[in-house]
């Protein structure tokens, strides 16, 4: 297809100022089948970004790997590479290690601008050198110590097969001394049958209170020091295991950050601590997703809200009240606050059509008064979506499952990508396309454009987009067992990557044929704000001389019509006729 360029010229914003991230985090003990998933969405503001894909490959000794920020691509410098790496698709590896995260930020004078490893290249290298979540976390932790991390606060989601970890890691600043360490950092293990989020805010408060048990990191994969924490967690009234660097504490203290005893120090409170904007743009998501999940937890609203100083804090995670399905996982990502105190169909934000997003930035200002947008889950701004699966029940290259979609959660179907596979979908690749250069065989952009029409006349045309999406969405659940069988089948796991590699290409290039339907059968539907009927299998109309049938006005949506008479009074009344 031909590619279209556009140059702009615009003012610069540093991008890894605008990324705004929302995790989900379910244990193995409760989902409803066994997996442990972690979600993402990647809400980037604009910016380009395919499904990534790294093959496993050797490494001779002396050799190593150049550093580009993520955001950027600023070369950073460059680090030892490995003998092996490992297969990465998106954010999740062949041994089904996947890792996540959020940006909170944090104290600015943190950030060390001397560090050559950012928090997205962070993310990628651990993938390619973990084969379960406890040696991410060694991989992470140690890589900036040794060369120094430079972006801001950061909270990562590390998971397998397994278990889910929650990392929260900050620099150390570049005037740092030898003695203070590059990096503090805490790392708690989100218990098997509860579910945890983050969302741009650090969640990790008090750990050293006695609510964890706390392994050094050297003894995270020495079978015997991780059997003697089980053993005192299950005598204790701990509630989950901790592991957190050296100077997490003592750092805080140099600083002038915190006084008192080692059990009062909380990360958050010392490093990131909430704010009005921490809380209502983004601990107020975290909530919303807990929500879908407990009996009752409008205790936390005054919290979430953001207006209580005092208000009682959320906890880091619950324990659900049925087992989470990656149906109740679709759901929540694509989540606008529906039915709750942040609802975003109250007012007429949304416009004519009732579009539950609203513009950037978040803030804004009437007569020098300043007021806010809610931030829901699903935003308008992501570039990709995901919602990984990892299964301990099955192979390894069977039991990933990388969930994905080039856009806002709530516009795209999750396509099914398996971890395991060697080439991509050329839909997802990116190969000669990129935040200004349209192409209509790339998803990022095809879905972006689909969106982009149904945006400003939602009510009016997401029907028909939720039609397309939720039957793709089936299709893949009742594909999923009988593809995985097919795999189990075959006598060697070389067989079972070809398979599931030729699988999930396959749907990637039927999805974005279906959403090519999908953008042409809207403009021809909804051109011109009104609608041209269809039958019940979207086939249009016709008169019985050959033309289109007569379209559908449907005009003003009723609510809104009676907000735009409460602010204009009589001026659109039309004068009823004189009595003769």
């Amino acid at each position: 297809m031909k590619k279209v360029v556009f140059v702009l010229l615009s003012v610069l914003i540093p991008l890894s100022a605008s990324m705004a991230c929302t995790n989900f985090i379910v244990g193995k003990k409760a989902s409803a089948d066994g997996s442990v998933f972690v979600t993402y969405n990647a809400d980037s503001y604009g910016a380009f970004m395919p499904l990534y894909h790294y093959p496993a490959a050797t490494h001779a000794a002396g050799e190593m790997r150049k550093v580009y920020e993520w955001d950027t691509n600023k070369y950073l410098g460059e680090i030892a590479e490995v003998p092996q790496t490992w297969n990465v698709i998106g954010n999740s590896n062949e041994w089904q290690v996947t890792i996540g995260e959020t940006t909170f930020g944090g104290r600015e004078e943190m950030a060390d601008s001397t560090g050559i490893i950012d928090y997205g290249s962070l993310i990628y290298i651990a993938l390619q050198r973990s084969k379960t979540a406890r040696e991410a976390l060694q991989v992470m932790t140690s890589l900036v110590e040794q060369y120094g991390y430079c972006s801001e606060g950061e909270t990562f989601s590390v998971a397998d097969k397994d278990e889910a970890w929650m990392l929260e890691m900050m620099g150390c600043g570049p005037d740092r001394t030898k003695e203070a360490g590059r990096t503090v950092w805490v790392a708690v293990r989100i218990p098997d049958d509860a579910i945890a989020a983050h969302a741009n805010q650090s969640r990790i408060t008090k750990f050293l209170d006695g609510r964890y048990v706390q392994v050094k990191m050297k003894d995270l994969q020495n079978p015997k020091a991780i059997a003697k924490a089980e053993r005192l967690l299950q005598k204790s009234k701990a509630q989950s295991l901790m592991v957190c660097s050296d100077n997490v504490v003592s750092y805080a203290r140099a600083m002038g950050w915190f006084e008192g005893k080692d059990a009062d120090f909380s990360y958050n409170a010392a490093y990131a601590e909430p704010d009005f904007s921490g809380r209502r743009y983004c601990e107020a998501r975290v909530w919303s997703f807990f929500n879908r999940f407990a009996d009752d937890f409008s205790e936390y609203v005054p919290y979430a809200a953001g207006i209580e100083k005092d208000a009682k804090e959320m906890p880091l995670w619950i324990i659900p009240n049925k087992k989470v399905t990656i149906q109740d996982l679709r759901d929540a990502m694509r989540d606008h606050y529906e039915g709750t105190p942040f609802a975003l169909d109250s007012d007429i934000g949304g416009g004519i059509f009732q579009m539950p997003y609203r513009p950037s930035p978040l803030s804004f200002k009437v007569d020098g008064v300043e007021y806010f947008n809610e931030r829901p889950i699903s935003t308008q701004q992501t570039a990709w979506s995901y919602i990984s699966q990892m299964r301990a029940s099955l192979p390894r290259e069977v039991g990933a499952c990388f969930w994905f979609g080039n856009d806002d959660g709530n516009m795209v179907a999750y396509t099914p990508m398996y971890s395991c596979m060697t080439r991509r979908p050329k839909c997802f690749a990116g190969e000669g396309v990129d935040d200004v250069t349209f192409s209509m065989d790339n998803a990022y952009w095809v879905c972006n454009w689909v969106s982009n029409m149904v945006y400003p006349r939602y009510s009016m045309m997401f029907p028909s987009l939720q039609t397309v999406r939720d039957s793709l969405d089936a299709s893949y659940d009742r594909l999923q067992p009988e593809i995985e069988a097919k795999a189990l089948a075959l006598s060697t796991a070389d067989e079972r990557i070809k398979l599931l590699t030729d699988y999930s290409c396959q749907k990637g290039d039927e999805m974005i044929s279906r959403w090519q339907q999908l953008a042409f059968f809207l403009i021809v539907k909804y051109n011109d704000m009104v609608v041209k009927p269809t039958d019940e299998n979207g086939t249009f109309l016709r008169t019985p001389y050959g033309h289109g049938a007569r379209v559908v006005r449907p005009g003003f949506p009723e609510r809104y019509a009676k907000d735009l008479l409460k602010q204009t009074g009589n001026k659109f009344l039309v004068p009823q006729k004189e009595n003769k």
